[in-house]
């Protein structure tokens, strides 16, 4: 079983159950999915983007990263419907825990100048979102290796009701917010 899930059964679950005062275990909120995503505008012109994008989302996440294509034709951006404009992961289970596991403890000590995560980034659901600048942040990525340096986006999915719900959930997991 994954570190991390250890920790949410033996520490979170009975701390949100005390704070939120919950009748059931089953009541308590959970990580439900984490879907990385990058937009890469420039695949238009370079498709070879993609398939860096993909070995370095791959090597990231342990699961293999699926190439997304656009909805729409867009004349101003050269983009037809049906273009290669980006790679995604969503990890479920045993892969989230130890991908959000990495993402706090390794990922984000090693973002420069960190002073934390904004508590502003829920949707109202309970849900989370983070912007990460460049894929370097992670150990398994080589800096040698590289040719261009790609963001993320970082949907972190939650089954709690409340903003407040999920970002408990998340802050017990040990997520480093600001003050």
């Amino acid at each position: 079983m994954a570190k991390m899930k250890e920790i949410y059964q033996e520490k979170v679950v009975p701390a949100l159950m005390k704070r939120f005062h919950y009748k059931n275990r089953m009541e308590v909120p959970k990580l439900d999915k984490i879907v990385i995503n990058m937009g890469l505008g420039e695949a238009i012109q370079n498709i070879k983007i993609l398939d860096a994008a993909v070995q370095e989302l791959t090597l990231i996440t342990g699961q293999k990263a699926v190439i997304t294509k656009a909805k729409k034709s867009i004349a101003q951006f050269k983009l037809r419907s049906g273009m290669p404009i980006g790679v995604r992961v969503t990890l479920r289970k045993d892969r989230m825990y130890e991908f959000f596991n990495r993402l706090v403890n390794v990922a984000l000590p090693r973002v420069r100048d960190f002073k934390g995560l904004s508590s502003k980034s829920f949707d109202g659901r309970g849900n989370y979102a983070l912007g990460i600048r460049e894929q370097l942040i992670f150990p398994e990525i080589h800096y040698d290796k590289i040719d261009k340096v790609k963001g993320m986006n970082i949907v972190i999915g939650t089954t709690a009701k409340t903003d407040e719900e999920g970002k408990e959930l998340l802050r017990l997991l040990g997520m480093p917010f600001r003050n």
